[in-house]
């Protein structure tokens, strides 16, 4: 905005606001997909400059960008400008982004980077498009290719031929159970069974009544102290393998559930507590991605039968279904199909002055 009137004192017409000659400037467009944010940057040169000059992989743009630009991630997720729960993806795009695909994406958090992110994806399917990255998209449904550190994704966006739309579906990298019935001793709460899969990332999936919690009723603070528990002791007990890549052999969190994995037509509840204690207000794209390899896994579904999802922190829906079998290295994998909506909340020009002691952002727990 400028500022309007005649002052006499030269600020009239004056653009705000004043920043650092030195300081950074950046741009973002905002969106969030079932009330998870996400707070996408167009371009990020120094990361676009590392991939061309040195022709990166994405899991290693993912490990320059932690050790080169983190001050980046730090102030645009953390408070004063975000929040406990901010989200945010980098754009990489044109010959940076990777043969066959429209884009590539690094996702960011409070805590670090993922590998992948269901949420994430759809919104920027409808961004790809409404800001001119892919090159002829198609009415009334445009497949974005996305490149993510997992890995290939396509995102199917309605497109009217002038805007984008809801709803959006995406097709994953190859889904799959990475451990079934798996007792994991729990602080405080003593033996448990879990299940874990692989939707992108791994998770810890649970039924919230082993911790004498409920998803609909338990306070938020309680499930998130008890998840972040399960994390915590899983991480300790259970090691992971990844068939492609140990930089991808990571747990990201643990959902809880209301236990209704077997096939119906009503929706199930979940909560997913990821990184550092961080709460997805959407019923988590990669996690419905795992919990449906999962339950396919276990012989709950069959290929094309879809399941709803809700967050139990918003009640906010997605939907999920297997829709193809596949290897992914030794295990029996699936495509998992996740629909959901994403929506713009606006555009922000985030300022960074060097004499601010707290210009990289701050937690606050």
């Amino acid at each position: 905005a400028e500022t309007e009137g005649g002052s006499g004192d030269g600020r009239a017409g004056r653009r705000l606001p004043p920043h650092s000659p030195s300081g950074l400037m950046l741009q973002t467009v905002e969106m969030h997909t079932g009330g998870e944010p996400l707070r996408i940057i167009p371009r990020l040169e120094a990361v676009e400059e590392a991939v061309t000059a040195r022709g990166l992989s994405l899991l290693s743009l993912r490990r320059e960008m932690a050790a080169t630009q983190d001050h980046i991630r730090r102030a645009l997720m953390h408070e004063p400008r975000g929040h406990a729960g901010m989200y945010g993806a980098v754009v990489v795009r044109g010959s940076a982004a990777a043969a066959g695909a429209d884009l590539a994406a690094l996702f960011l958090h409070g805590a670090g980077y993922s590998a992948m992110c269901g949420h994430a994806v759809m919104a920027l399917g409808r961004f790809a498009l409404d800001y001119g990255l892919v090159v002829a998209p198609s009415c009334p449904e445009t497949a974005v290719h996305l490149r993510c550190p997992c890995g290939p994704v396509t995102a199917f966006v309605p497109w009217d031929g002038h805007r984008s739309g809801n709803p959006v579906r995406f097709h994953s990298v190859p889904a799959f159970a990475a451990a079934t019935d798996v007792a994991i001793d729990v602080p405080g709460h003593g033996k448990v069974v879990i299940d874990i899969g692989y939707g992108g990332t791994f998770y810890a999936f649970l039924s919230a009544d082993q911790l004498g919690l409920d998803v609909h009723s338990s306070k938020t603070r309680d499930l998130v102290s008890a998840a972040s528990m399960v994390t915590e002791a899983v991480k300790k007990q259970f090691k992971l393998h990844h068939p492609e890549s140990e930089d991808l052999a990571f747990l990201y969190g643990t959902i809880l559930t209301d236990g209704k994995d077997a096939f119906s037509e009503k929706p199930t509840t979940n909560i997913c507590v990821f990184a550092d204690e961080q709460v997805d207000r959407s019923p988590t794209g990669s996690g419905v991605t795992a919990r449906i390899a999962l339950q396919y896994h276990k012989g709950l579904i069959r290929l094309n039968q879809t399941r709803t999802f809700r967050s139990s922190t918003t009640g906010s829906l997605f939907t999920g279904k297997a829709v193809k079998a596949t290897r992914f290295g030794d295990y029996n994998a699936v495509i998992v199909e996740v629909s959901g909506e994403a929506y713009y909340s606006g555009t922000a020009t985030f300022t960074v002055e060097e004499e601010d002691s707290l210009k990289h952002g701050f937690c606050f727990k």
